[in-house]
């Protein structure tokens, strides 16, 4: 399996590739899967969405120059303690959290968001624990 985006409805997780995906459109993918906004019960306060799981996060892609110019920015609270880091040297060092980071914006930033964004799963290689769910695929444009 490539990569993939696994999707639980009623105990079963759907997959489809990922490899050389843009990472927003993944990320859009997956947000709209753990809101629950492709259902016809689709409600904005209820949390209807699926469990989604990311298969080679590291096999996104990033379009134009943001691959050495996007910088993430850490600070730890202490003097001197800000970080930055580019995609590249993300990628690197800790690729799900990409994916992760882009999802995270695109759901709502309260009680309801941190219990969708529990849902989601990324993993770096191509395989991961949710085998005995037996998944099936979703489609990515």
């Amino acid at each position: 399996m490539p990569g993939a985006i696994l999707r639980c409805r009623c105990g079963e997780r759907d997959i489809d590739s990922i490899v050389s995906q843009v990472l927003g459109r993944v990320a859009v993918k997956a947000a709209n899967l753990l809101r629950g906004k492709e259902k016809t019960v689709f409600t904005p306060h209820v949390d209807t969405g699926d469990f989604v799981i990311v298969v080679n996060a590291d096999k996104v892609r990033v379009t134009g120059k943001k691959e050495e110019q996007k910088t993430f920015m850490n600070f730890s609270g202490y003097v001197g303690g800000h970080k930055s880091e580019n995609v590249r040297a993300r990628r690197a060092r800790h690729p799900e959290l990409l994916i992760e980071r882009a999802v995270r914006g695109m759901i709502p930033h309260n009680r309801l968001g941190r219990s969708v964004y529990r849902k989601l799963k990324v993993y770096r290689g191509d395989t991961h624990p949710h085998a005995a769910q037996q998944p099936a695929p979703v489609k990515l444009r």
